[in-house]
């Protein structure tokens, strides 16, 4: 059960989409049948999808944190939630990809057990308290990708953590890059890339982006913040085409202004021998090894990113790719999600 906030592959849902698609072909890979349930226009080459029609959802980060519960006319989410209702019997278990009131309230009514793979930390306190009763009512069926994420829930020990992975096969290792930095995501406020293009540009590199641009108008207040250049943007990319540009960065700069629950672009950066500069702040302060793999910064300390940027050269490219196939391969994510939903069916009875 999809994200509702946007289409697979419009990047509307960040790394929510990439997390979703790997593991349908690793469960596919080991036997298992799988039918993803998305809106309408979802492309995913190769998986099977059930396209279902309606309006999106607001996303969670834009909301205070004492927004209320909504559905907008026609949900799609409400469409999707109905859809795997009538066809639960189907299936073994759904695993719901949604951030959002919704498939939590409605664990309860199903006879076919759910789990929850939470794709962000601690946003508003309708979700909490949904969450919260979820937990207690179904212990073992939500997972978080990074225990930073799950500490800023009460009671975080209670989830399960099963981070990410990637194919790896897909990401090529470049051990001899340009004179360029890397930004990867959604642009949005949450992301800060503002601090990335004031460290490039007081380091002297010329900064490349990728990623959705859900906000044009956010988008144009930077670049009047900042004019002049060094910086571009770079459109928003495949895998294939993104690991061919980010393998010839330097590094790559993160800079979360909120706690992110994992940061799948750190392990892309890595598997093409990337090293990763990121505030010390959420999933990507529990990927970055610093000093080894790259450097973890003390958050909104842009100065901190100006020295680490010129720290890039005493990091080994290779050891980076070597850290992204000993714990973040597509195998390792398996096993993992494997041994979570065997515990929740074997629960389940």
């Amino acid at each position: 059960m999809s994200t509702p906030v946007g289409a697979l592959g419009s990047g509307l849902g960040g790394g929510v989409e990439l997390t979703l698609k790997n593991i349908a072909q690793e469960l596919i890979q080991r036997g298992h049948t799988v039918q993803i349930v998305a809106p309408e226009r979802s492309v995913m080459p190769e998986l099977s999808i059930i396209p279902i029609p309606g309006t999106v959802q607001t996303t969670a980060q834009t909301q205070g944190r004492d927004a209320p519960i909504t559905l907008p006319n026609q949900s799609v989410l409400g469409n999707m939630w109905d859809h795997a209702r009538r066809y639960q019997q189907d299936y073994d278990v759904l695993i719901n990809f949604a951030y959002d009131w919704l498939p939590f309230y409605l664990t309860p009514f199903f006879t076919r057990p759910i789990a929850h793979l939470v794709s962000m930390g601690s946003l508003t306190d309708a979700m909490d308290s949904m969450i919260e009763q979820t937990l207690v009512r179904f212990p073992g069926t939500l997972a978080v990708h990074s225990r930073a994420q799950a500490e800023t829930f009460s009671g975080g020990d209670r989830f399960r953590c099963v981070k990410n992975g990637l194919d790896l096969s897909l990401y090529q290792f470049c051990p001899e890059p340009e004179n360029v930095l890397g930004w990867v995501g959604r642009i949005a406020p949450e992301k800060g890339i503002e601090d990335a293009i004031g460290a490039a540009r007081r380091a002297g590199r010329l900064l490349k982006i990728w990623g959705a641009m859900p906000d044009p108008d956010y988008w144009q207040q930077v670049c009047d913040r900042y004019p002049g250049g060094g910086f571009c943007y770079e459109g928003f990319l495949d895998t294939q085409a993104l690991q061919a540009e980010l393998g010839k960065c330097q590094g790559l700069i993160m800079t979360p202004k909120w706690v992110e629950a994992f940061g799948n672009v750190a392990i892309e950066a890595l598997a093409c021998g990337v090293p990763v500069i990121a505030y010390e702040r959420g999933g990507p302060s529990e990927i970055v090894q610093d000093g080894k793999t790259g450097w973890l910064v003390e958050p909104d300390r842009v100065d901190g990113l100006v020295a680490a940027i010129h720290q890039l050269d005493l990091i080994d490219r290779y050891t980076c790719r070597q850290q992204a196939e000993a714990e973040y391969s597509m195998q390792a994510m398996g096993d993992r999600m494997e041994a979570w939903l065997a515990e929740i069916l074997m629960k389940h009875g």
